[in-house]
């Protein structure tokens, strides 16, 4: 396993992620419903991806029917005192709770959110903590300044930012830098084979800012493991068998040509799709660590197999040709006169 810095932080993390979306059986209020794993079941899975070398633990608050996730992992913490080996990272910004503050980034409600995660997850302190989603509603000045106290206080160490638009994060930034406030060291993001489009605006951002970027759904809903065909329905029980909206997202042409890519490079490196679409995204420069899921021990081990594979230029080359995708208007006439945007 590969440690490398936390974006823009001295803290150091595994390059692969665990992810904590299905820790726990969801009951059928929560969207995450029958696609879970039972607490022992998680807790094993913990403990394998610390003995694999994961150090690098993320969830957030609404992962599970009221913080299941992170209700788990804070009983893991109790029992098995493992909570130093882990840099923790949990999120916060969607609906917990009732009442007109359910939901958003305000100061009032983002004080309330670290410590109802704190309880949850049984520690003193969260590593990394992330804004789920941009706020409209919110001044970014009122989200960072909440932030930079809970900095202040050592409840919170490291801040980062997730599926937020270029233009929010660059003036975030800015308003860290120039206001003397706690800054964000990560921007968490869709991020695969499949999905490129932050390929035009955040990675040049991430790049020239010095942020890490974390993927999530980095094989795609499970579509890049290698288990799907074309002209053919979901295996039953598969993650998309359950999720048809999404399935018929993903059954394209484009994507069934990037997935027949991934299996010729599995052949010829003697391993499997999954290990593939994720050391594709490992040998992205701006990519500090994937967040990848779980369910049980073997989806685990597959997973971590990406750590020890080494993409050669040719079959970069192939992954990222095969998932070429359209630019679009200024990138590709910038593209196109100078070779690059």
């Amino acid at each position: 396993m590969k440690y490398k810095k936390l974006g823009g932080s001295g803290v150091k993390v595994s390059e692969l992620c665990l992810g904590g979306m299905t820790f726990g059986e969801a009951d059928e209020k929560s969207f995450m419903h029958t696609i879970g794993s039972d607490e022992k079941t998680s807790m094993a899975v913990l403990n394998r991806a610390l003995e694999l070398g994961v150090n690098f633990v993320d969830t957030a608050d609404v992962y599970g029917q009221d913080g299941l996730s992170e209700r788990v992992i804070g009983a893991w913490f109790e029992r098995d005192g493992r909570r130093d080996e882990v840099v923790l990272a949990t999120k916060f910004r969607f609906t917990m709770g009732a009442g007109a503050n359910r939901s958003g980034a305000s100061r009032y409600r983002i004080m309330r959110c670290a410590e109802q995660s704190l309880k949850r997850l049984r520690t003193d302190r969260i590593d990394l903590y992330q804004i789920h989603m941009q706020d409209l509603d919110t001044p970014e000045e009122e989200t960072l300044r909440a932030l930079d106290d809970l900095v202040t206080s050592g409840k919170v160490l490291y801040i980062g930012c997730s599926n937020y638009a270029a233009y929010r994060l660059m003036d975030s930034l800015w308003q860290s830098r120039t206001k003397g406030l706690a800054s964000f060291v990560t921007l968490q993001a869709e991020y695969s084979l499949v999905t490129r489009d932050l390929e035009r605006e955040h990675v040049p951002l991430c790049r020239a800012q010095g942020l890490g970027i974390l993927p999530w759904s980095p094989l795609a809903g499970g579509f890049l493991s290698g288990k799907y065909h074309q002209h053919e329905a979901p295996p039953a029980g598969a993650r998309l068998d359950k999720m048809q909206s999404r399935w018929l997202t993903f059954d394209r042409e484009r994507n069934w040509k990037i997935l027949d890519a991934v299996r010729a490079v599995a052949a010829e490196a003697n391993t499997t799709p999954a290990a593939v679409s994720l050391a594709w995204l490992l040998q992205q420069p701006q990519v500090t660590s994937t967040i990848f899921g779980a369910r049980s021990i073997e989806q685990l081990e597959d997973n971590v197999k990406a750590a020890e594979l080494a993409l050669t230029a040719a079959q970069m080359k192939t992954l990222t040709d095969a998932s070429d995708f359209e630019l679009g208007y200024p990138y590709a006439f910038m593209k196109g006169l100078q070779g690059a945007w």
